[in-house]
Parts: C-alpha cells; sequence; structure tokens
C-alpha cells in the first residue's frame, strides 16, 4: 500500500499526540523515531499476516532459519526503504524542518550478532522476504548485545551493549505463546506393555518468552518474522522470599533469566561452558516447539512435516533442534524411532560456516548428561545406529567409524550430529564447499555423497548501495535504469560502460564525494581527522589471526621504515582503516588490537611521514558503521590464510560500492575475481593446495624470515617497541609457530601493496577496475542465495 504525503503525514502526527502527548512541531527527535518505528512496524505486522494466510492457504512450504546470532543493525530506514515509504517520510519531515537523518540517528543498532554469521542470516530474512518465501528466523532476545568495544591506551575493553531501551519499539513480545524448556534433574525410562514411558524428574523450568521483529521485503508482499526468545523465571519463590532470604529468592529467578542475557559468555571456564550449552538448547528447544505447535495447529497431524516444513540450522549452535525434535516425537507423540528419525532427516539441513576445527563445537559428556539428561539418551541411542550404519558402509573400519561417530574422546560432536542426520550440508563459497567434501567431511562426503551442496552468501545489498550509496545509486540509475533495485544482475548493464572517460570520471567523483563524506563523519564523531585525498585502504571483520590483521599491520611497519629512510620516495598517502572486535577471551587477537593502535600512535607522532602515512582504529565496528564506510572504501583487505575463510560477506559490501580486492583465494574472494576478472582485483599468496603442501611439508616460519630483510627488520620493530612497550607475544608468535603463514605470505602481499600504488596513480585504469567489480556484484544478492536454497535445499516455492 502506498501512502500520499497527506496521508503519511495525518498517520505520524496523529501518532505522536496519542503516544507523546505532543505534536509534531514540539516532539523530540527520539519521540519522532519511536512513532515513525511504531508506524512502520504495524504496517509490516499487518502485511506478515496478509502474506501468513496466504501461505497457508497455498499450502506451502515454509522455511525455518535457526542461528545463534543475527546482526539486525539498525530497522527504520531499510525497513521505510524496503516498504518504498522513505520519501514520503522524508518529505513530511522536511515540511516540519525536521531531518531525516537526525531520526534515523536515534535507533541503537541491534547488535545480536557478532560479525559475518549474525550479518548472513539478517541477509537472508531481506531475501526471503523479497523473494517470497515464506521465512522465519529463530534466535535468542539478548538483553546485551555483542559489546560495546572502547579502547583504551590500544587495549579492547568490553562494556555493556544496553540496544533494548532504545530497540523494543520494533519488538512485540507474546507471552501466551510461551514455552517451557526443561534442565537438569533425571530422565527415567520405562517400558510397560511394549509401550515406552519417560518420567522427568527434579528438573528445573526455564520459560521462554517469544518476542517478534519484522523484515519487509523490498517492493513484495513478503514479509519475514524473526522471533526472539527470552528467558523468564516459571515462578517467584514466595516461601523463600517471605521467610527473608531475598537473596535466594532472587537468585533463583536471575539464573532462569541468565541465558538470554548475553551474546557468547566467556567460555574459558565450565560456568561459561554450561551456560553456551544452556543457551543453545534454550533456543533451539523453544523454536522446535513453536514449529511443531504451529504445524499441529494448521495439520492436526506430523506425518506431513516434511512436505510443509525446512528447518536450516545456521552452523552448529541450533544442533540441539534434532535430539529434540526425536524426544517430542518420541516421547510426545509416540513415533517408533525409525519414523521419527526419517522425518528428521528430511526436515533438518545444515550450513557449515568454517573449516577450523576448534569452532565444530563438542560438548564434554559430563556436562551434557548432566544438563540435558532426556537429550543425553537420544544422543546415545542417536551414537549407536549411526555406528551400525557406518560399521555397514566401512565395514571394519574402526578408526574411520570412531572419528565420525556421534560421542567420542567423552565428547558429544555437534558437527556430527548434523552430519549423520541432515538431507543437506552446505558449504559457502564454491572453494569452501570443495574443503569440506576434502578434509572436516571428507568421510561423510563419502558416506552421502549426494547431501553435499554449495550456496555461496549473499547480502541485502539494498542497504549497502540504494540505503548507503545515494550518489553511487544516482549515476547508475541515470546510466542503466532503475531494475537493479529490485535485480542485482541489472548491474551488469554498467559494463557497457567500462570504457567511457566521462562515465570513469563521474564514478571516480561519486567516490571522492564518498570519502570526504566520511572523514566528515570520522571527525565529528572521534576527532580523528583523515586525508580524503589519500587511498582509503579498509580491513573491517572480526580481529583474528586467521583473518591476519597482523599481516596488514607488518606492511605498514614496513612502509613506515622505508619511509623514513627514503624521506623523498615517490609515495601516494594512505589511509589504512581496521575496525574489528576481538572475542573476549581471546588473548591473542586483542594483542593484534594494541600493536595496530600503538603502530598508529607511532606514525601519527613521527613528523618525517605526516601527511603520507596514517592508521584509523574504528571503534566499536557494528553495521551501522559498516554502511558509512564501505561506499568510501578503495581497497578491501581480505588476506586470510587460503583455505581458512568460508567465504566473507564483507568483501561483497566491498566489491558492490566499488572498491578493489586485495586478497588471496580464499572464501569468495576467488567467485568475485572470477566474476569482475582477477585482473581487476590485486591477488597475492599461496593458493590452498599449496598452503596444504607446505603444511605437510612442515612449515618453518624462521625459513621465510632468514630470507627477508624487511621481514627481519619489522620483527625487531615490533620486538623492541617504542615508547616502552613491545609487541613480543605477537612476534614469537609469528618466528616459533606462525599457525597462518603470515610470513610465507608477507614478501608477496608486499608486492601486492606495491601493485595498489602503481594502478592507483593510473586513475582511470583503476576507475574501470571499480566499474568492473559494481558491474559484476550481482549475483552476490542474498535474493539470489536464498533462491538457490529455496530449489536445491528446502524444496520451498514463492507466494504469489
Amino acid at each position: 500500500m502506498k501512502y500520499t504525503k497527506k496521508e503519511f503525514e495525518k498517520i505520524l502526527k496523529d501518532k505522536v499526540v496519542s503516544e507523546c502527548g505532543v505534536t509534531l512541531d514540539v516532539a523530540s527527535a527520539d519521540q519522532i523515531y519511536r512513532c515513525l518505528a511504531m508506524i512502520t512496524r504495524q504496517i509490516m505486522s499487518d502485511r506478515q499476516k496478509e502474506f501468513q494466510a496466504k501461505t497457508l492457504g497455498q499450502g506451502k512450504k515454509q522455511v525455518y532459519y535457526l542461528c545463534m546470532e543475527f546482526l539486525m543493525g539498525r530497522s527504520l530506514r531499510t525497513s521505510l526503504f524496503n516498504l518504498g515509504l522513505n520519501e514520503v517520510a522524508e518529505a513530511v519531515l522536511s515540511d516540519a524542518g525536521i531531518k531525516i537523518d537526525t531520526i534515523y540517528e536515534q535507533e541503537p543498532d541491534a547488535g545480536l550478532g557478532n560479525g559475518g554469521l549474525g550479518r548472513l542470516a539478517a541477509c537472508y530474512l531481506d531475501g526471503m522476504a523479497t523473494d517470497c518465501i515464506p521465512g522465519t528466523g529463530y534466535s535468542i532476545l539478548y538483553e546485551y548485545g555483542i559489546f560495546k568495544q572502547k579502547i583504551v591506551d590500544g587495549w579492547q575493553q568490553e562494556t555493556a551493549d544496553n540496544w533494548l531501551p532504545g530497540g523494543q519499539v520494533w519488538i512485540k513480545s507474546h507471552p501466551d505463546q510461551a514455552q517451557e524448556i526443561r534442565f537438569d534433574g533425571q530422565a527415567i525410562e520405562t517400558w510397560e506393555g511394549g509401550f515406552h514411558h519417560v518420567k522427568y524428574e527434579n528438573y528445573n523450568s526455564v520459560i521462554a518468552v517469544p518476542n517478534d521483529m519484522y523484515v519487509a521485503g523490498y517492493g513484495t508482499q513478503g514479509v519475514s518474522k524473526l522471533r526472539l526468545w527470552q528467558a523468564k523465571a516459571p515462578s517467584f519463590d514466595m516461601s523463600s522470599f517471605n521467610a527473608g532470604n531475598y537473596n535466594t529468592a532472587i537468585s533463583q529467578s536471575a539464573s532462569a533469566e541468565l541465558i538470554s542475557k548475553i551474546l557468547y559468555p566467556n567460555d574459558n571456564h565450565t560456568e561459561g561452558k554450561i551456560l553456551r550449552l544452556r543457551q543453545q538448547y534454550f533456543f533451539s528447544a523453544a523454536s522446535v516447539a513453536d514449529i511443531l505447535n504451529n504445524h499441529l495447529n494448521q495439520y492436526g497431524t506430523l506425518d506431513n512435516l516434511p512436505d510443509k516444513v525446512a528447518i536450516q540450522l545456521n552452523d552448529t549452535h541450533p544442533t540441539l533442534a534434532i535430539p529434540e525434535m526425536m524426544r517430542i516425537l518420541l516421547d510426545e507423540c509416540s513415533y517408533e524411532w525409525d519414523e521419527a528419525f526419517r522425518i528428521c532427516q528430511q526436515v533438518f539441513a545444515y550450513t557449515n560456516h568454517t573449516v577450523m576445527s576448534e569452532a565444530l563445537e563438542k560438548w564434554n559428556v559430563e556436562i551434557f548428561r548432566s544438563t540435558l539428561p532426556r537429550i543425553w539418551q537420544i544422543v546415545q541411542e542417536m551414537d549407536r545406529r549411526c555406528r551400525i550404519e557406518l560399521n555397514k558402509a566401512f565395514p571394519g573400519d574402526q578408526g574411520k567409524i570412531d572419528y565420525m561417530a556421534i560421542i567420542g574422546d567423552n565428547q558429544v560432536r555437534m558437527a556430527n550430529i548434523c552430519a549423520f542426520t541432515c538431507h543437506s550440508i552446505n558449504g559457502v563459497s564454491k572453494l569452501h564447499s570443495e574443503i569440506i567434501k576434502d578434509s572436516v567431511f571428507h568421510d561423510y562426503y563419502l558416506f552421502k555423497p549426494k547431501a553435499f551442496k554449495n550456496v555461496t552468501n549473499g547480502i541485502a545489498y539494498r542497504r549497502w548501495l540504494l540505503a548507503s550509496n545515494p550518489g553511487l545509486t544516482h549515476l547508475l540509475e541515470e546510466s542503466i535504469g532503475d531494475g537493479f533495485k529490485r535485480d542485482a544482475s541489472e548491474l551488469k548493464k554498467l559494463e557497457a560502460y567500462a570504457n567511457d572517460p566521462a562515465m570513469l570520471q563521474s564514478l571516480g567523483e561519486v567516490k571522492h564525494q564518498n570519502k570526504v563524506a566520511f572523514a566528515n563523519y570520522l571527525q565529528k564523531a572521534t576527532g580523528q581527522v583523515i586525508d580524503p585525498d589519500s587511498i582509503f585502504d579498509c580491513q573491517v571483520k572480526r580481529m583474528h589471526e586467521y583473518k591476519r590483521q597482523h599481516l596488514n599491520a607488518m606492511n605498514i611497519a614496513a612502509e613506515y621504515l622505508y619511509l623514513k629512510a627514503n624521506p623523498n620516495a615517490e609515495f601516494i598517502p594512505k589511509t589504512y582503516i581496521f575496525g574489528a572486535k576481538a572475542a573476549p577471551g581471546y588473548y591473542m587477537a586483542k594483542q593484534m588490537i594494541r600493536m595496530i593502535c600503538k603502530l598508529g600512535q607511532l606514525i601519527d607522532s613521527d613528523p618525517a611521514v605526516k601527511g603520507k602515512l596514517r592508521i584509523v582504529y574504528l571503534e566499536d565496528y557494528c553495521v551501522s558503521l559498516s554502511e558509512r564506510l564501505m561506499p568510501a572504501s578503495e581497497v578491501s583487505e581480505q588476506i586470510s590464510l587460503a583455505g581458512t575463510e568460508a567465504s566473507g560477506t564483507g568483501n561483497m559490501k566491498f566489491m558492490l560500492n566499488g572498491a578493489v580486492t586485495l586478497g588471496t583465494l580464499d572464501g569468495a574472494n576467488v567467485e568475485i575475481a572470477d566474476a569482475a576478472g582477477q585482473d581487476n582485483e590485486i591477488i597475492f599468496g599461496m593458493l590452498t593446495p599449496e598452503v596444504n603442501a607446505l603444511k605437510g611439508m612442515g612449515y618453518h616460519p624462521q625459513a621465510f624470515i632468514a630470507d627477508d630483510n624487511v621481514a627481519m627488520a619489522v620483527l625487531d620493530l615490533f620486538e623492541r617497541g617504542w615508547n616502552g612497550e613491545n609487541f613480543s607475544e605477537v612476534t614469537s608468535n609469528l618466528r616459533n609457530s606462525d599457525p597462518y603463514m603470515v610470513l610465507a605470505d608477507f614478501k608477496d602481499y608486499r608486492r601486492a601493496q606495491h601493485t595498489v600504488q602503481e594502478l592507483y596513480r593510473q586513475k582511470e585504469t583503476w576507475n574501470r577496475m571499480s566499474l568492473m567489480n559494481i558491474a559484476n556484484a550481482g549475483i552476490f544478492s542474498a535474493d539470489r542465495s536464498v533462491m538457490d536454497y529455496a530449489r536445491d535445499i528446502w524444496g520451498a516455492t514463492p507466494v504469489r
């Protein structure tokens, strides 16, 4: 439904009066934000009800996407955009003398995620809605998001991200649809007259209360729902309270509510591990109960569940949904094991997001058994049957069977539960999907080859182009029409202008304006001054050794030493922009942040390199900051060791905004280089087979250091340090183990950085590379990814 300016003005004015008791002309920016959010939310809620009615009327399959995190960012701008109301809202506010950007700034980021995994999930809700695939996301309503990051003297400090007060307006609670989740206690199995009974005793209950947010599709009737579970205590202990034992009374309800306090509690200790396991079971069990209740209300039977329901497990965190569904089918619906398992096999699919073995979760058997006694019994039976099946496929190969089994080495292996049960196992880029078949899941690939698929990640591209980069959007509209707003593949039409000097100049001008805008924002927000005429070289992602921010830092240090020694050398000024949070318990990542920040201070304080080199560390990097940075970016640093990054999605946002990838052939970089042409990216470093060969021979970083004077000088600089501080923990790690082969790739990385300088001097060449990236970014749309899932994995079709 479209509103005229007059209609929308009336709706907004009425809402401000009814909610805030004031008129629009005196309302505060926060009051206007809340009222606009309420209006937008109501429109989406109404549309979702209509869309759901149509879905059920057509008997369509519904998709449920389970993920520990959804990094939603801000909702107002994107929702107005997707509903086609952004211009009318802007006009109404403008008449009242109010800038809409001021209103957008009132909204906190919903930081219910940590990086690529959570942002991907958010992008897929947008893609499902736009493609009219009926989709629901499930996660936890974390009271505090990931964490707010402050950098104090180079050290990351975490503070609570209290996003809910400003974010609550997007969420509606449904306490009438709450689920009871049971932990601890004992599960006692008995057989009577051939029937199996389970009695659950001495358990502790936590109530899961659903809270719903909505995501509207762009220009379609589709609306996705995100259902977030909040943990509540089942009741209050009045007897303890009345007896004066206030602490006992309060602590029982506090321990229940701990489950939805914070995303990824530190698990360097047993308490943290138990809390993570409780979080995972809490949200998986609540989601499965909700899915089955909805289905039973509609169809009255679970026999047809696989025809009407597809559940995607995004990484291993929601794995417990599988044994939980088995529990309900066996204990509450009296299905036989084989039939229950067949239903689970057909309903569940699993997305793997990592080749890092430490991220393939395993739970200690004692913790698992005491926290989830009934689920433990089911997992034991799954393991027994799994071993029988595997023995048929690999007779007598006990080593293989033990490695593939669900329980082993006193641990429950989540990835193996998924691999054994799910009908589909997919990686998230072409390279990654091949690697998991060759390495992590090689034996499962031999066992069930047809289950393995690839769906390359995609992004909700309209957020990073239409909403964040109006200058480029306008240039595209003028040259190729506006079809690309609905269909990203239409960006390809831009290729016709690859040799048009006027277009290349216009593209360069748009980029420069975006750089000026970002520099102005940065100065206003943080006081840091950067030069819009310098190259903006960006590495923004989680801080992790495998992402190799320290490789980037080593090169900056090398450039610093070079400029000190050669003050008259030709050098285009560079601004290196970093943004990253380190996991609270990840010591080495925190050391890397300190090293980068202190290197920045050293460079700033040295007049010899003033105006040539600059490091900016963006504190508390988040979705909203990403929306500002991407349009201004020129070099996209994607420098993980080949074979370690599953896909990446930041690389796609950079590409879409015309940044040139400086990267290894890892993750989706491979497909980015294929799409835009390798000569439009700057590729360096070993290939995955070379990495594996070097590992096989035994990798010794010292051999690479001995052969490279620059590496030696840089390591010495960091080791000696300056101003009384050194970075010997990072350098000794690099000298002695260097798990991600920074030193093996260092020389070639410097060559690639030198190539950046050479190409950037040739303005037309650089702008052409930029254009070719924009023109070929269409395949990385979440709309396309979702349709791949729908066709190849979910068996779902759009509601029209």
